[in-house]
C-alpha cells in the first residue's frame, strides 16, 4: 500500500510539477533533475545495493549520450526513441567493461571503474571524428518528423518525454529491487562469501548489475543529449562520476528514492548555487563531509530524525554556517574579484573585505552560532 501511495505521489509530481514551475528557467530546471534522477537511481544500484563504489559511472551515461547524438543526426528512429539508443549503448559497453569490474569487489573494484573512467575520458579527445573534439556533436531534435504535432522544440514537450521515461525507469528499477536477482545484489553487498558458500556466483551478480545500471545510465544520457542537443568529452569526465556519487550519497544510497533527492540537489547546485557564488564546490564538500560524518543515511533519513526541540540547535549551527561562509566570500572577492573592489553583498548584507569590522563581525557571527551549536 505504502509503495502504490508513493508511486502515485511521484507520478502526480511529475505530472503537476510544471504546471507549479512554468517557466522556461523552471522547465529547464525539472528536466534535469528528471534526467539526473535516472541516472542516480542507476549508480544507486552499484551503490546502495551491491555496495558497489563506482568512479566511472559517466562512461556509461556519457557514452549514451554520444550514441544518442548520432542517432538523432541519422533520424533513422523518431525521436522519442533515441533515448533508448543511449541505452542500449550504456548496457553495451557495460558488457565489455562489467566483466573487468566486477572480478574484484570493494577497492579493488573503485580502483578498477577510477583508471577505466579516465581511460575513456582520455579517449575520447583521441577520436575527434567520434566525440567531436572542444566542440562535441551537435544534434537538432525538432528536425525530424512530428507525429501528433509534436516536434520537441517547446521545452515543455521535452520535459513530458523526460518525466515519461523517469517515471518508467524508476517504475523497472523499483521492481528490480524486488527480484530474486535484487535481493542477491543485496547479499553480495552484505555477506559474498556466504553468497559463494551456497552456491551462487558474486561475480556474475555483479557483473549483471553493472550491465543494468549501465543500460540506464545510458537512458539518462541519451534524455540528457535530446535536451541540450549537444554532447561533449566533459560528459565522461572523472568530474561527473564524482558528481552522481556524491549527490547519491547526499540523497541516501540506502533508501530507494534518496538518489532521487540527490538529484534534485545536484540540479539545484549545478543551476542555482553555481550562479550566486564562485565557492559552490566548497560548500558542496563542506556538506557531503558532514553528512558522512553525523547523516550517513542522506537528506531523506533526516526526516525520521527530526525533532521540535531541535530546530534552535540547528538553527545555531547554520547561523555558525553562515558566518563561515561570509568569510569564505571575502577571501574569494579578494582573491578572484579584487579588480571590483573588496565590497561585496551576502545575505543582503554589505560586506567590505578590505575592513576588520566585516572581519569581526563574521567571526563573531561563527562562534556565537558554534558555541549555542554545541550547547545540549
Amino acid at each position: 500500500m505504502r509503495t502504490k501511495a508513493a508511486g502515485a505521489a511521484f507520478t502526480l509530481v511529475l505530472l503537476a510539477a510544471p504546471w507549479v514551475f512554468s517557466s522556461s528557467l523552471g522547465l529547464n530546471l525539472l528536466t534535469q533533475m528528471g534526467i539526473a534522477a535516472i541516472v542516480c537511481l542507476s549508480y544507486n544500484i552499484l551503490l546502495g545495493q551491491g555496495g558497489m563504489l563506482s568512479f566511472g559511472h559517466a562512461i556509461y551515461s556519457g557514452l549514451g549520450a554520444f550514441a544518442a547524438i548520432h542517432a538523432l543526426n541519422a533520424a533513422v528512429l523518431p525521436v522519442s526513441l533515441v533515448p533508448v539508443v543511449g541505452g542500449l549503448a550504456g548496457a553495451g559497453v557495460a558488457l565489455l567493461l562489467g566483466w573487468l569490474t566486477a572480478q574484484k569487489s570493494a577497492t579493488t573494484f573503485a580502483m578498477v571503474t577510477l583508471g577505466l573512467g579516465e581511460l575513456v575520458a582520455a579517449l575520447a579527445w583521441l577520436l575527434p571524428q567520434v566525440f567531436g573534439g572542444e566542440a562535441g556533436v551537435s544534434g537538432n531534435r525538432v528536425a525530424g518528423a512530428s507525429p501528433f504535432g509534436i516536434t520537441f522544440g517547446p521545452q515543455l514537450q521535452v520535459y513530458y518525454l523526460v518525466a515519461a521515461y523517469t517515471l518508467v525507469c524508476t517504475g523497472l528499477m523499483y521492481a528490480f529491487t524486488r527480484t530474486p536477482l535484487g535481493r542477491m545484489l543485496n547479499a553480495v553487498r552484505d555477506n559474498p562469501e556466504r553468497v559463494e558458500f551456497v552456491g551462487f556466483d558474486a561475480r556474475r551478480i555483479r557483473f549483471m548489475a553493472v550491465v543494468i545500471a549501465g543500460f540506464f545510465a545510458g537512458i539518462g544520457g541519451g534524455l540528457a543529449a535530446l535536451n541540450f542537443e549537444t554532447v561533449t568529452a566533459d560528459v565522461l569526465g572523472s568530474q561527473r562520476s564524482g558528481a552522481y556519487l556524491l549527490f547519491t550519497y547526499l540523497g541516501g544510497s540506502g533508501h530507494f528514492f534518496g538518489p532521487v533527492v540527490g538529484a534534485v540537489l545536484m540540479v539545484l547546485a549545478n543551476v542555482l548555487l553555481s550562479g550566486i557564488t564562485k565557492a559552490w564546490l566548497l560548500y558542496v564538500g563542506l556538506v557531503f563531509i558532514a553528512m558522512v560524518v553525523w547523516v550517513p543515511g542522506g537528506v531523506v533519513s533526516l526526516a525520521g530524525r527530526l525533532r521540535w526541540r531541535d530546530v534552535p540547535r540547528y538553527a545555531a549551527w547554520a547561523l555558525a554556517f553562515a558566518g563561515f561562509a561570509a568569510m569564505v566570500e571575502m577571501v574569494y572577492q579578494l582573491q578572484l574579484r579584487a579588480s571590483l573592489g573588496s565590497e561585496l553583498r551576502f545575505l543582503g548584507l554589505a560586506l567590505d573585505a578590505a575592513s576588520g569590522w566585516s572581519w569581526a563581525g563574521a567571526v563573531a557571527v561563527l562562534v556565537v552560532g558554534g558555541v549555542l551549536g554545541m550547547r545540549k
